[in-house]
């Protein structure tokens, strides 16, 4: 048993938070406005909580890829964090959104799959 996939609830709460967090952000009211998400104000404890989380969320991808329970979720996290990351950085704001909500329905789904194949492997 990967010890690691115990936290799997943590980061699909961090996963809800950073839908919602995106959406307040770089959302349709901000995109009709055409506000920079980098000129909003965002409390100290936000960014710093934000940062650490995902920092945190990269390295806990990276220890799914040494157990047989989560490889290949968390190979399918990484892959779908990288390629997201790349096409954010080439696109433009109204598209980010976009991309970062479809980023995170697939990672919603990979962590809800993690939770399925721990559930059974702890049943059995």
């Amino acid at each position: 048993m990967n010890p690691f996939v115990l936290l799997t609830p943590l980061f699909f709460a961090f996963e809800l938070w950073q839908l919602y967090v995106g959406e307040r952000y770089l959302g349709i009211r901000q995109i009709k406005v055409s506000a920079d998400p980098r000129e909003l104000p965002m409390p100290n404890w936000m960014a710093v909580t934000w940062s650490g989380g995902l920092i945190t969320y990269g390295l806990w991808m990276f220890t799914l890829l040494f157990h047989p329970v989560g490889r290949a979720q968390g190979a399918v996290l990484l892959v779908v964090t990288f390629l997201g990351y790349l096409l954010r950085s080439t696109t433009s704001l109204k598209w980010t959104l976009v991309i970062l909500t479809f980023e995170g329905s697939i990672r919603i789904g990979m962590l809800i799959s993690l939770v399925g194949m721990t559930w059974r492997a702890l049943t059995h």
